[in-house]
């Protein structure tokens, strides 16, 4: 192999190439496709990462547009532009507007509006909370996961505490695992559920569809303690505590209630009753903990956001038995 542009020491298996990277193929690889030449020749990158630049237009044979499967004689003149994989880029600052209900030397505490992804991955690699704390403040880089301790899923809303530093990241995660956290949904389930109640029910990932979590025998404890706030014909307003905090563990007790969240395409078992919400109807609304620099205790609350009020207030006006009315919170008050 002749190179004669940007060597492989200005190459890594995951970062950004030097520039474009021009070859001769030799003759030991006549015969074989241009995908099995191109990882012979270039063991740092993966096959399937070759190929997709092939398949992508990044790459020329004697300075023809190439294909992944087409023959290699030798003597062909290779040139390939790499592109860095979108993980290499995720964690860039980005000025993405945040609703900041605290923040101090040691925490930020934010209120995130649903359809922002938190951390970057398969999907969503840009755009994230993580991209917008990274150009609030520039120290989190040095911080793992920049100081995110604790996830809402993308379509739901609410608070979510970020340590600023490495003592404060620490300290949250203690007290995660210790599940000292207070943390309080508001949420809107289809049917009339009965009354008040807690689900001891294990968490894991789906048998069959890898993407979903469900109740499963060998899944991680989770539990999960609610109340009945409201009662309609169709929908019931309830207050979820969490005791634990697995992925997705709200909105797949309900499911195995049979009480689905409105909204939920993943979890609804095909309920709909003729509501029409655009989302999981999941906003976390309080938060508290210890604060890790002064040992004070501190609460948050976040008010419903203008989708979840408009969608109790339409459950309201078809009439409804309220066990505990919804309250209006502030979302900048601590005690």
């Amino acid at each position: 192999m002749t190179v004669t542009e940007a060597p492989r020491a200005n190459y890594s298996p995951g970062g950004p190439a030097a520039g474009p990277l021009r070859l001769t193929a030799p003759a030991a690889c006549a015969g074989l496709r241009l995908d099995q030449a191109l990882a012979k020749l270039l063991p740092e990158f993966s096959r399937s990462r070759l190929a997709q630049w092939v398949r992508s237009g990044q790459a020329t044979v004697d300075g023809r547009a190439a294909r992944p499967r087409q023959k290699v004689r030798g003597g062909e003149r290779i040139e390939i532009a790499p592109q860095p994989e979108a993980a290499v880029d995720a964690h860039r600052p980005e000025d993405i507007p945040l609703d900041v209900v605290f923040e101090d030397n040691a925490l930020l505490v934010v209120n995130k509006p649903a359809g922002l992804v938190v951390h970057p991955g398969s999907g969503n690699w840009r755009g994230t909370l993580l991209n917008a704390l990274l150009r609030r403040v520039p120290a989190l880089s040095g911080i793992p996961r920049a100081g995110i301790v604790h996830r809402l899923d993308k379509d739901t809303s609410g608070l979510l505490v970020v340590a600023k530093t490495l003592a404060a990241q620490a300290a949250l995660v203690r007290q995660l695992q210790a599940r000292s956290v207070k943390r309080e949904y508001l949420a809107v389930a289809h049917g009339r559920v009965a009354r008040d109640g807690r689900i001891e029910a294990p968490i894991g990932r789906h048998p069959l569809r890898r993407t979903r979590m469900a109740v499963v025998a060998r899944g991680r404890p989770a539990v999960t303690h609610y109340q009945v706030l409201e009662r309609h014909a169709h929908a019931t307003v309830l207050r979820c505590r969490l005791e634990t905090g697995r992925t997705h563990q709200i909105r797949v007790h309900f499911q195995h209630l049979r009480h689905p969240l409105v909204g939920d395409e993943t979890y609804r078992r095909g309920t709909r009753h003729g509501i029409a919400f655009p989302r999981q109807a999941l906003h976390a609304e309080r938060l508290a903990i210890v604060h890790p620099a002064t040992g004070k205790a501190m609460e948050w609350q976040a008010p419903l956001p203008a989708d979840m009020r408009k969608l109790v207030s339409g459950l309201r006006r078809t009439g409804a038995e309220v066990p505990s009315p919804v309250t209006r919170r502030s979302s900048r008050r601590t005690k």
